[in-house]
């Protein structure tokens, strides 16, 4: 670019070859007559740094078998209170950054990594999860809503409404749903997070007992249990939710035909738009061919109105 400048500049000056091709004369200017890069100066130490012997006491101290796996702020209060002062808190920290020990000083416990839950169900009865949702109720009074959900089918397959939450009453609402379903325990994988009573030994020693297999999400992952999650917002989203219930009996009024509503006519967009209750209970299949001819016969009508050809209905879903 330069050269193209020189160039034009002997046929039509200086000023109008930088303006026509872009270049300010400064730049122009500056690269025919680079100055000389001046030597760097030495930078003053700062006369409240520390001196070397000082900063040597400091990385002994830390270095100390009663502080090699303390951090700073608790070196330099354990010092305060003995009436020492070597250097502050973020002074240390410095120091052990030139070091390049600045990590993790603390003796911890290392607990292991959890496994996201990788759980697979290709046919209803196969994988359920379960979660309990609070209710407000009159004044500060709160009733518990426990739901049980097939994960291949998003069938309600069990669920009660109490005044508390207590390990007991999961126990046998699980024990119920399963003897209702006619499930075999040892073929059923139950998955929910980790609350005090999906982790209380009486429901482990059922599914235990019964040969049931259990998952619990990860430690503060609310999408390892997306499945209830989903279910609840469907019910608290409902028009008529109230704000708060007057009674459990009015909670327990609600939730009936809400939940007959989900399982029976609700058409979930998780699994091909179909019900609940048709893809639980194996008559999805027939009501996609049934979908496919009504499809088909509206193209045949109207083939013009179809210009990617004969349209098919919302795939139904093999596995979740």
């Amino acid at each position: 670019m330069m050269t193209a400048v020189g160039e034009l500049e002997a046929v039509i000056g200086t000023k109008p070859a930088c303006d026509v091709l872009g270049v300010k004369r400064a730049t122009l200017y500056r690269r025919r007559s680079p100055q000389p890069a001046r030597p760097a100066t030495p930078r003053r130490p700062s006369p409240r740094a520390l001196s070397e012997p000082e900063r040597k006491q400091v990385l002994d101290v830390l270095h100390s078998e009663r502080f090699c796996d303390t951090a700073p702020g608790e070196v330099v209060a354990t010092l305060l209170d003995e009436a020492t002062y070597l250097a502050s808190e973020r002074t240390m920290y410095r120091i052990l950054a030139t070091k390049g020990e600045s990590g993790e000083r603390r003796n911890q416990l290392v607990h292991p990594a959890h496994r996201r839950p990788g759980l697979l169900a290709t046919g209803p009865n196969q994988l359920w999860t379960w979660d309990i949702s609070k209710l407000l109720g009159p004044a500060k009074w709160t009733y518990y809503l426990y739901v049980i959900l097939d994960v291949f089918s998003r069938y309600v397959v069990g669920w009660m409404i109490a005044d508390r939450e207590l390990a007991a009453l999961a126990k046998r609402l699980i024990e119920e749903t399963i003897a209702k379903q006619g499930v075999n325990p040892k073929k059923l994988t139950i998955h929910a997070d980790r609350g005090s009573s999906m982790t209380s030994k009486p429901v482990a020693l059922l599914l235990a007992d019964l040969g049931v297999t259990k998952s619990h999400s990860r430690p503060y992952v609310s999408n390892d249990n997306c499945y209830s999650e989903s279910q609840f917002k469907t019910l608290k989203y409902r028009p008529g939710f109230p704000d708060r219930f007057g009674s459990i009996q009015d909670a327990r009024a609600f939730c009936v035909p809400f939940f007959d509503w989900y399982n029976r006519a609700h058409r979930h967009s998780g699994i091909g738009m179909m019900t609940p209750e048709a893809m639980h209970y194996g008559c999805a299949k027939e009501l996609q061919s049934l979908r496919a001819a009504v499809l088909r016969g509206a193209y045949e009508r109207h083939p013009e109105r179809f210009p990617r050809g004969v349209p098919r209905p919302w795939k139904l879903p093999t596995a979740a």
